[in-house]
């Protein structure tokens, strides 16, 4: 889960097309804030923390409703999109048909907690549908967290990128450099979620896969997020980096990314 926060926040300084879009900039500077990204990654891992391994289905839609809804509450001004501000106080919250990348952004726990694909994409798909219910809101939530397991299990991007291309069905026949040029601020799954992964794909490092996510623009946060959730599951995140995400978070956020920490399935686990 420090992937997912820390690209969230190395990317919220340029969210908008505020950057250059270049590779080349501070990763931390007085605008690197955490924002909903976090939030709601934080949200669904204890949810998840508190229903698997052994729960229904209905049981895992009302633990992300539940949890996803108090942390809202707690951080209400966090940069939540117009609808999902309603879904969080709806007297009775029910799924929206979004296809935004809100269902990629949050999901990153469960493919750590998972131990295996077909539950990773399970429990993927039951934390996107509470809101995005929109088939490609599903399939960015599905596709994220199924990276994530397959990547911290020792699969090779050869192998990652078929699961992209041949199981969830993503175009990834652009490089960075040819989306970049083009590519401005946009929140659906269909056009961060691709984006996202070639961003990894072609990096060296957790730190230069999201310098690639912001280098391209737009919804940076969220490319960043999505980018570095899946960056740590292969390349792990450098310590001082770890310790810089500790300092810029808030003492219940600090606390639940520690209760995640205990009980995710390292790197190379089953």
């Amino acid at each position: 889960m420090y992937g997912a926060i820390l690209g969230d926040i190395i990317g919220s300084p340029y969210e908008f097309d505020r950057g250059d879009k270049t590779t080349d900039f501070p990763l931390f500077c007085g605008g690197s804030e955490w924002t909903d990204d976090s939030v709601m990654t934080i949200a669904v891992s204890e949810a998840l923390l508190r229903t698997l391994p052994s729960s229904s289905d209905e049981d895992i839609r009302g633990a992300v409703v539940r949890s996803m809804r108090d942390w809202g509450r707690r951080y209400p001004h966090a940069g939540y999109g117009g609808r999902f501000r309603w879904w969080l106080v709806e007297e009775e919250p029910r799924p929206y048909g979004s296809y935004g990348n809100g269902s990629a952004m949050r999901v990153s726990a469960a493919g750590w907690l998972c131990d295996s694909l077909e539950e990773t994409e399970r429990v993927a798909r039951l934390t996107a549908e509470v809101t995005h219910s929109h088939p490609e809101g599903i399939k960015g939530a599905v596709a994220t967290a199924g990276i994530i397991f397959l990547a911290r299990n020792g699969a090779s991007k050869a192998e990652l990128r078929e699961y992209a291309l041949g199981k969830i069905g993503y175009d990834l026949s652009r490089t960075c450099d040819e989306i970049r040029p083009a590519y401005c601020h946009d929140e659906s799954c269909q056009r961060t979620v691709p984006e996202a992964i070639t961003a990894f794909l072609e990096s060296k490092s957790f730190e230069d896969t999201v310098r690639l996510a912001v280098s391209l623009g737009g919804d940076t946060d969220t490319l960043g997020c999505i980018a570095g959730s899946m960056a740590e599951a292969f390349y792990g995140v450098p310590e001082e980096l770890k310790r810089e995400c500790e300092t810029r978070i808030t003492a219940d956020m600090l606390a639940a990314l520690q209760r995640f920490e205990e009980r995710r399935i390292p790197r190379g686990g089953k």
